[in-house]
C-alpha cells in the first residue's frame, strides 16, 4: 500500500510543480530547472516504487508497468539524458492514467481502509486528502476521473 501511496503523492507533487507552465521549454527552464529536476526525481521514485508493487495488483491495461520501471532506469543511469519533451509528455499524457490505475488498486488490498487512514495521517502524504473519503466516494472519484481521462494514452 505504501508503494502505491508514494507513487500517488509523487504524481500530485509533479502536478503542482508543472501546472503553471504552458509547454516543456517553459517548464524546463523555470526556476533554474528546479521544477524540472524535482519532477525527474519524482519520476525516478515512481519507477522504483513500481518495482515493489505486487504484480497481482497491476491489472490495468491503461499502463505498461514495465515501461515505468524502464523509464526509471534510463533516467537514473543517464540523468542528463532526461529529455524535457519526453518528461512533459509523461506529465500531460501518462500520469493521469497511472494515477487512475493506482487508485483502482487500493480497494483490492486487504484492510486498505486501515492502512490508508494510518498513512494519510503523515504529512508526507498531505496531497492525497481526496483518498480520505469512504470507498463509495473514492469509487465516484474514479468514475469521474476515468471519464475525464479515457481518451488519453497510457504508458504504452
Amino acid at each position: 500500500m505504501l508503494h502505491i501511496l508514494t507513487m500517488l503523492e509523487a504524481i500530485e507533487k509533479i502536478n503542482i510543480y508543472s501546472k503553471d507552465f504552458k509547454d516543456e521549454e517553459e517548464f524546463y527552464y523555470a526556476n533554474k530547472q528546479l521544477n524540472f529536476n524535482a519532477t525527474v526525481n519524482l519520476l525516478i521514485a515512481c519507477g522504483e516504487e513500481n518495482k515493489k508493487i505486487d504484480s497481482g495488483l497491476k491489472t490495468s491495461n491503461l499502463v505498461n508497468w514495465k515501461n515505468i520501471s524502464a523509464m526509471r532506469d534510463k533516467i537514473s543511469h543517464d540523468y542528463r539524458g532526461a529529455d524535457e519533451s519526453i518528461v512533459w509528455d509523461i506529465i500531460q499524457n501518462y500520469l493521469p492514467k497511472l494515477k487512475l490505475s493506482l487508485i483502482e488498486m487500493i480497494p483490492k488490498i486487504e484492510n486498505h481502509q486501515k492502512y490508508l487512514e494510518k498513512a494519510l495521517k503523515s504529512k508526507y502524504y498531505e496531497e492525497l486528502h481526496y483518498l480520505q473519503r469512504n470507498t463509495k466516494q473514492v469509487g465516484k472519484i474514479l468514475y469521474n476521473f476515468s471519464n475525464l481521462t479515457r481518451f488519453k494514452g497510457g504508458f504504452k
